[in-house]
């Protein structure tokens, strides 16, 4: 809207120049040239008559017959096309789109004017709703885009990442660092910020981070099911925010920001060598910045906010904390046994090839099957080591595993000193114990079909003949040769020592 009564008024009544004039209205000086030039051509006089309106002043210093021609109307650009082609490209620029629209239209604008045009209608469509936020209703969560730097004592330094929430109403603020964003820390964090402000809020806002999303949708998100068990366990809802939308976290967003400026840059000289004296200064400057004034309501903090609206209406703590469990997913191998954290943990043989879910505490290792608990194992601290519970084994390892080396020849023993001997061999001529053991229980199937006798002579036959096998003997059994006297092998004859015989000495 033309100013041009103020215009006036500030020449006529107040004798300012017209630069100072310009000023004041925020416009051009030959703007105000101009309006001054159009007034003494139109044989104007200040005052102004009162029946004189905006309206017909204009139309006084702007006859219609003295309006400038209209230049011809150019090509608008399609900026919704525009809009979206630069969201689905990464790569495309604004300076591709536009030399692609003056190939079609040779006499559209230049690229400055394009640019600019583009920026206003984009502006005026990015409109920002602001949000309500209700006491204790919403806490905002997020990892910081800053850390803190814990210097190692072989002199190298880790970065350690920094937590911060807010609450919606007070945007009442808590930090914490911590050594990784690992799923152990994402509830551990939570549960130290719910113990800071006293009570639960009814909703946790975080953004799709993959410790609490299995799977990112602006609709339905999928939560982790220990997250799940977690917001259960402290009668709470997560709500995600969508994909790539950190408007819909604003209030936790300007708290990073604050903490960053606050917080991290007070630190920034400090040297820590733990995540726990990192964290003893950050609970410092938290309580200075919580009890910080408002820049624009001096008389309110973050602290009395809270005190006022939000701790009121958060809900009680649970009886216990969170026992701080995580939850996975696995199937079960061909062997039985659930890959989890490094070590194999057993299931019922039944299950081979099934999908299972695996719930591990510090101290235990649960499996589920469809919701039913199948497995309870204490979690094993080693590598590479499988943790297996006999019932869990079919019958048949069952027995294998039932036989081992030393039971096998205690056995052999109750049969004769003939039979034990056998087996011991059979246990001793393999590279590997086990690699003797189907053997081995051969022997024990035939020593229950035949006679003891029989089994001794057939084992003595078998020593005797080097013959040690499980089909040789089988093969003595079967053709009765067991009952037949062994044909001893003829006792060496010795050469009678005489003074023509060389020795070993003779040949060095």
């Amino acid at each position: 809207m033309r100013k041009i009564r103020e215009i006036l008024r500030l020449h006529f009544e107040q004798k300012l120049g017209q630069r100072q004039i310009a000023r004041s209205v925020n416009t051009s000086q030959s703007t105000v040239h101009e309006y001054l030039a159009r007034m003494k051509a139109a044989g104007l006089r200040w005052p102004l008559s009162e029946d004189q309106d905006e309206e017909s002043l204009e139309q006084s210093l702007f006859p219609p017959g003295q309006a400038p021609a209209k230049l011809p109307a150019r090509v608008q650009p399609d900026f919704t096309h525009i809009r979206q082609q630069l969201e689905q490209h990464r790569d495309l620029t604004l300076e591709l789109l536009w030399e692609e629209f003056r190939g079609q239209h040779p006499d559209g604008y230049s690229y400055s004017r394009f640019c600019k045009l583009y920026r206003h209608w984009k502006k005026r469509q990015d409109v920002v709703m602001r949000q309500d936020h209700h006491p204790g209703e919403k806490l905002f969560l997020d990892w910081a885009g800053a850390t803190i730097a814990i210097h190692q004592a072989d002199g190298t330094t880790r970065q350690a990442p920094l937590f911060v929430s807010a609450m919606g109403a007070s945007s009442y603020t808590y930090a914490e660092a911590v050594t990784d964003q690992q799923m152990g820390n994402w509830l551990k964090v939570q549960i130290h910020a719910l113990e800071f402000y006293g009570g639960c809020p009814q909703l946790l806002i975080p953004d799709n981070t993959k410790t609490g999303v299995t799977r990112a949708c602006i609709y339905e998100p999928d939560l982790n099911p220990t997250y799940q068990e977690f917001a259960s366990h402290y009668r709470v809802a997560v709500m995600p925010t969508r994909p790539r939308k950190p408007r819909d976290k604003a209030k936790v967003e300007s708290a990073v920001q604050v903490v960053q400026r606050w917080i991290v840059m007070r630190l920034r000289h400090q040297r820590f060598f733990s995540v726990t004296a990192a964290n003893e200064a950050i609970r410092e400057l938290l309580s200075y910045l919580n009890n910080r004034p408002f820049r624009k309501r001096r008389d309110e903090t973050r602290a009395s906010l809270f005190a006022k609206l939000d701790r009121p209406a958060l809900q009680p703590l649970p009886a216990e904390r969170y026992d701080l469990s995580h939850w996975a997913q696995a199937r079960v191998n061909i062997d039985y046994h659930v890959a989890f954290d490094g070590n194999w943990y057993s299931v019922p043989y039944t299950l081979t090839g099934e999908a299972v879910e695996v719930r591990s505490t510090p101290s235990t290792v649960e499996i589920f099957h469809r919701g039913k608990r199948i497995a309870s194992h204490l979690r094993g601290r080693d590598r590479n080591k499988s943790v297996t519970q006999h019932e869990h084994r079919p019958r048949s390892h069952q027995a294998h595993l039932e036989w081992p080396p030393s039971r096998m020849v205690q056995w052999a023993g109750q049969v004769g000193p003939n039979t034990a001997q056998l087996v011991q061999r059979m246990l001793d001529d393999k590279p590997h114990p086990e690699m003797g053991y189907r053997a081995c229980l051969g022997i024990i199937r035939l020593a229950a079909k035949y006679s003891p006798a029989r089994m001794e002579n057939a084992a003595e036959r078998a020593l005797l003949a080097g013959a040690v096998s499980y089909k040789s003997v089988k093969s003595i059994l079967q053709n009765g040769l067991d009952t037949q006297r062994s044909a001893l092998p003829p006792p060496l004859r010795l050469s009678p020592e005489h003074e023509n015989l060389r020795g070993p000495e003779y040949f060095q």
